[in-house]
């Protein structure tokens, strides 16, 4: 077995995307004892927030309808767009 590099610390994810695009992962990991099918339960996605104007009709609504399924009204409509999304790329 070779001696591996360390993995240096990284502060962002934009600062490690950048250093696995011009590194070659094999010269820092042993891929023979890499786990075929790992587990990640507390892995938790990226997000980012960003600002939507959007007419207070919608929102009204979107509030109606998110108390009537009891959940957060933000919630329903990261739901609504992630299900309108899906469908979208169906259609190609």
């Amino acid at each position: 077995m070779k001696n591996l590099k360390k993995i240096p610390k990284f502060t962002t994810e934009t600062e490690e995307r950048k250093f696995w695009l011009t590194h070659d992962s094999t010269e820092y990991i042993d891929w023979s004892r890499a786990v075929v099918n790992p587990k990640f339960p507390n892995l938790k996605l990226s997000t980012k927030s960003i600002s939507v104007r959007l007419p207070e009709s919608v929102i009204n609504s979107l509030k109606v309808l998110a108390n009537k399924k009891d959940v957060p009204y933000q919630s329903l409509m990261k739901v609504f767009l992630s299900e309108k999304i899906k469908e979208e790329f169906s259609y190609f």
